[in-house]
């Protein structure tokens, strides 16, 4: 493989995913019970989601500055290209910091073939865009070709997510206090999307069972050639719901490929247990 793929932990996929297309991860750290754990490495999204429930509150952490000099570095005395895609800069400060490590190891190596790539993307909208330009890679397709394909799938890269308990999304400034409890109250479920990045409202529905229907007319007036495309859910531990979801997909677009992964631990500990999210592109797939 000419060019290697680079995510971090927040783009959701499975280790299996990241080991076919033989792509390299940098963790988040999830902090919980004055303990520091690497995401997706030595904590399990279930494990977070339990605590939560039980009242804990976790925290997380952009990747250390250290471990990408260390990462680019170690490809740029390889000679080896590099295309880091990285979790939303409206959501953490990692791409901010792989930027700037990037540029120190460019000061020692001048010639360092090293790229970094806001995806402006979260949980498996971030990843299906890792997964498309991995197997880009993987297809010996050159570093500017993955690099257009990445900005391409990035920008229409659409997020519809719901949250179990709007109490998470106060915690993390989100949605304010009253809005929390009132909501919680009334049993109003909103929906949310992503917009440049940035977690934006878009929609509250008021009863669980409407909300399901709901995300899919959204889809259906968002999405361009579903058929054609390779949808992603993610859930917070809520299994039966995210099968409920892609049933339900499956019946109305009839798309080739489904892929449904757990909400992981540095996302979740936000988002919360009984996140759901659909993604998918709002143009014609490439």
């Amino acid at each position: 493989m000419n060019v290697k793929i680079m995510a971090d932990s927040a783009s959701d996929l499975a280790d299996k995913q990241y080991q076919q297309y033989d792509i390299e991860i940098a963790s988040l750290t999830v902090e919980l019970d004055g303990e520091v754990f690497m995401d997706g490495k030595n904590i399990t999204p279930k494990s977070v989601y339990d605590a939560m429930r039980n009242g804990k509150k976790p925290k997380t952490s952009q990747v250390s500055p250290q471990s990408f000099k260390d990462i680019f570095t170690s490809y740029a005395e390889k000679k080896q290209s590099l295309v880091y895609i990285a979790f939303s800069s409206e959501l953490s400060g990692t791409y901010q910091t792989a930027k700037m490590m990037e540029n120190e190891v460019k000061e020692i190596y001048p010639d360092a073939d090293l790229h970094v790539i806001d995806s402006k993307c979260a949980s498996i909208g971030y990843g299906l865009v890792v997964l498309r330009i991995a197997k880009m890679a993987k297809d010996g397709a050159t570093v500017q070709e993955i690099i257009d394909m990445a900005a391409y799938h990035a920008k229409h890269m659409e997020h519809i997510f719901t949250v179990d308990d709007l109490e998470y999304l106060y915690r993390g400034g989100r949605v304010s206090k009253t809005a929390a409890f009132v909501g919680s109250l009334l049993k109003i479920k909103p929906i949310l999307h992503v917009d440049n990045g940035k977690l934006i409202p878009l929609e509250k529905i008021r009863g669980s069972k409407k909300v399901l229907g709901r995300m899919i007319q959204i889809m259906q007036q968002r999405g361009v050639d579903l058929k054609n495309q390779v949808i992603g859910i993610s859930h917070g531990d809520d299994l039966p719901r995210a099968q409920q979801l892609a049933e339900m997909v499956q019946e109305t677009t009839g798309c080739k490929e489904i892929i449904i992964e757990m909400v992981g631990s540095a996302i979740g500990s936000h988002s919360g247990p009984g996140t759901l999210a659909l993604f998918f592109l709002n143009d014609t797939y490439q």
